[in-house]
């Protein structure tokens, strides 16, 4: 769990719970059916246009990684790159064959089979750069939808306002119906303007942070497995290693 994320949270929307205290305001003013469907569900039907289901389904499933971000156990795995190299310089690139099976990388595990197949370096490195280029594409894209929902918002926010404000106009001669028009009006704006600064763009960035960290390691991963299917020496491979640390 990134408690880091969840505190940011929570600070967001205190920020604005205690700001409308402080003004001596009420809650539940904040608290609007309509303005809600209009900013929502509007900002979800446009990104929905805009990216396609596919995207957009990955994208909401990656909003989970902003609280409980991959794993990423960088020291274990350069204690198991080493073991390997030194397997591999004494034994040869068939001892791997035995963790193929096991390593529960994808990654890792397609990269070490090319190897212990006896595969050329230059079209290991071809194929591996092919599956990093497809993965930080297919990201990228799947995360833009938070982007597009932080861009879509506040607008949808201004066409929340203009609903409000007709619906105003069209019961000024019926005071008593005014103020629920008019709180849609603003209400809309702060919901379109907030999701937009405080949830969906925050989470757009944090995303393209993961995804740049996650490409990285597999270059890291792809340069190191690459040496050790050369058969460099163990204390190369750490140097390599080590650069990346």
């Amino acid at each position: 769990m990134d408690w880091t994320s969840l505190a940011g949270v929570g600070l967001a929307i205190a920020s604005i719970i205690v700001g409308r205290l402080l003004e001596g305001g009420h809650i539940l003013s904040l608290v609007q059916p309509a303005a809600f469907v209009i900013v929502v569900v509007g900002t979800m039907g446009a990104v929905l246009l805009q990216s396609g289901m596919p995207a957009f389904i990955r994208g909401v499933k990656m909003a989970r990684w902003v609280f409980s971000p991959p794993a990423d156990n960088v020291n274990g795995m350069i204690l198991q790159l080493t073991g390997w190299s030194a397997l591999a310089r004494r034994e040869g690139l068939l001892s791997l064959e035995q963790y193929v099976h096991t390593v529960r990388d994808p990654f890792v595990a397609k990269a070490l089979r090319l190897a212990v197949d006896g595969i050329d370096t230059e079209k290991i490195r071809t194929i591996l750069d092919i599956e990093i280029s497809s993965y930080e594409r297919r990201e990228r894209q799947a995360l833009k939808i938070w982007e597009a929902a932080g861009g879509y918002a506040p607008t949808i926010g201004i066409l929340g306002a203009v609903l409000g404000l007709i619906h105003v106009m069209e019961n000024l001669a019926e005071p008593s119906r005014l103020g629920n028009g008019i709180a849609v009006a603003f209400v809309a704006t702060v919901y379109g303007v907030g999701l937009a600064n405080l949830v969906f763009l925050p989470i757009a960035n944090k995303l393209k942070m993961i995804v740049t960290n996650e490409v990285a390691r597999r270059e890291m991963l792809a340069d190191v497995l690459l040496s050790i299917a050369n058969g460099d020496n163990p204390r190369v491979v750490q140097e390599r290693l080590a650069a990346y640390a």
